[in-house]
């Protein structure tokens, strides 16, 4: 799977853990990246709502 950019995750997401990277994957989309550490409340938000589940949450 891979990441598109889309940004659903980061709309999705209640504590607006996640936002659009700079830099690009290796298909040229830019990614969701989080903007630091501790925000993140591991709900899965951004997970489910992923079309094309590319995300997978730890914690």
């Amino acid at each position: 799977a891979r990441c598109k950019g889309c940004e659903i995750c980061v709309t999705v997401c209640p504590v607006d853990a996640l936002q659009v990277s700079e830099q690009t994957n290796e298909w040229g989309y830019h990614y969701p990246a989080l903007k630091a550490e501790g925000i993140c409340t591991a709900c899965k938000a951004c997970a489910l709502m992923c079309a094309d589940l590319v995300i997978e949450v730890y914690k």
